[in-house]
């Protein structure tokens, strides 16, 4: 009598032991719900869920454990992403004559986890408030990522998994290359357990960053002509962007004899690298977009983020590159439309080795901007200055501004001898472009 009521003392001090709070849930029966708070420990503290007692505590027990025990494995095993299998242990255990499952699950070390069918958001994600699972904001869900894969903004797991990636797929099948899971695991758009990245996000359809793209009127921004927003998978992009800027890159035709030279507003070669470095080289994890702004003499390329840490102006003028998204370069690189990292400047300065004016690089801790002048601006400036620096039209921009000028100012002005600042004073004087005032020494030119 007295081992029995022991007995029973020891029952009604573990069933006493049953009431929630934040590592502790208490369910009645196995539900859809039960994901959700095996998720929201998980992703939190870890805890322990069982089944078969109500909310009060009481042992209610299950009919048939074993069938909800292997419910509940196979529930988590295709609804909870990633693998959580590692994470949580179930078994049946009889208490007061009656069978309940217990569910106890370890801090995962691949948060957040989430429901597959609703993906990484707040209505996917949960986590231990209290006594109660809620969801998940989106800031908890970056940090949960962040302190999973790490501060690389390509290998974060993509917010945004419902993705779709018909131009990447165009993009390899072009260069005859196959687009599939595996590649993509390979190439790191996708985790080992099909998840996508960040990088996954940048080449889809669904990316959620642009490129925009205004043409103004003159050398300011005063007027505009046109302006574009480019959207889509960043291949998309970059076609698209490449194309507008060629309708606006304008073509001047010149001839000797029956030789036709057409020369366009900018080197091809440099317009394409700019863009590229634009698109490989920013970093995403700012917000804004790239901008590309066109004005009558120049062109330039603004992408957000400065130089990457560990990297001076010195060195990417030399030639030396820390890439910023490596994998995304690779990706590239392996569709050949880069080539070697660090050329692609030097590609753009080379494009302009026989222009008297060059592309400028400026700099701000969270800017990259590079500009490439006009062709044809730069031929036109070269022209005027040949013009303007000929002996004689100085002498006539001096007269014109001015009114008059002596053989002395001559001298000064051309930083050439007294004998020849006559002769050529002489020379526009015989000519009739120059009237005589004055006598002897005093003698002024002024325009005729």
């Amino acid at each position: 009598m007295l081992e029995y009521v022991r007995m029973l003392e020891k029952c009604e001090d573990r069933i006493m032991k049953f009431k929630e709070n934040e590592t502790v849930e208490l369910k009645q029966t196995v539900v859809d719900d039960i994901k959700k708070e095996i998720i929201a420990f998980a992703n939190s503290n870890g805890g322990t869920l069982y089944i078969g007692i109500s909310d009060n505590g009481e042992v209610i027990g299950l009919d048939n454990a074993d069938n909800e025990l292997l419910n509940i494995n196979n529930m988590l095993r295709d609804s909870v992403k990633p693998d959580i299998t590692l994470f949580y242990q179930s078994r049946i255990d009889t208490i007061a004559g009656k069978d309940i499952i217990i569910v106890e699950v370890q801090r995962g070390t691949n948060r957040p986890y989430y429901i597959a069918g609703k993906g990484i958001r707040p209505e996917g994600v949960f986590v231990r408030h209290g006594t109660s699972s809620v969801p998940a904001t989106d800031t908890a869900i970056r940090q949960m990522i962040r302190e999973t894969d790490g501060d690389s903004f390509e290998k974060l797991r993509s917010i945004t998994q419902e993705l779709t990636f018909n131009e990447a797929e165009s993009e390899f099948l072009k260069r005859g290359l196959e687009f599939g899971i595996s590649q993509m695991i390979t190439l790191k758009l996708a985790t080992p357990d099909k998840i996508y990245t960040n990088l996954g996000l940048l080449l889809s359809d669904q990316c959620v960053h642009t490129v925009k793209v205004a043409v103004f009127q003159g050398a300011t921004q005063q007027i505009f002509k046109d302006r574009r927003e480019f959207g889509g998978s960043i291949f998309k992009q970059l076609n698209d962007a490449y194309d507008f800027l060629d309708i606006h890159n304008q073509i001047k035709a010149t001839f000797d004899k029956l030789l036709r030279t057409d020369t366009r507003d900018y080197p091809e070669s440099a317009l394409r690298e700019a863009l590229l470095n634009a698109i490989v080289h920013r970093e995403y994890s700012l917000s804004g977009s790239i901008l590309i702004k066109m004005f009558s003499d120049r062109i330039e390329f603004i992408s957000p983020g400065g130089l990457v840490n560990g990297i001076e102006f010195d060195d990417i003028m030399s030639g030396y590159s820390i890439c910023r998204n490596p994998s995304l370069a690779a990706v590239f690189y392996r569709l050949r439309l880069i080539e070697a990292y660090g050329v692609g400047i030097l590609k753009i300065f080379e494009a302009y080795d026989n222009m008297s004016v060059k592309p400028k690089i400026e700099v701000t801790p969270n800017v990259f901007k590079m500009i490439l002048p006009n062709q044809r601006e730069i031929s036109k400036l070269t022209a005027e200055n040949e013009v303007e620096n000929v002996p004689e039209n100085k002498i006539l921009n001096f007269i014109k501004k001015n009114g008059s000028v002596t053989r002395k100012q001559t001298e000064d002005l051309l930083n050439i001898s007294q004998t020849f600042a006559g002769q050529i004073l002489r020379k526009l004087f015989e000519s009739g472009v120059l009237s005589r005032v004055g006598k002897s020494k005093n003698i002024n030119y002024v325009l005729r």
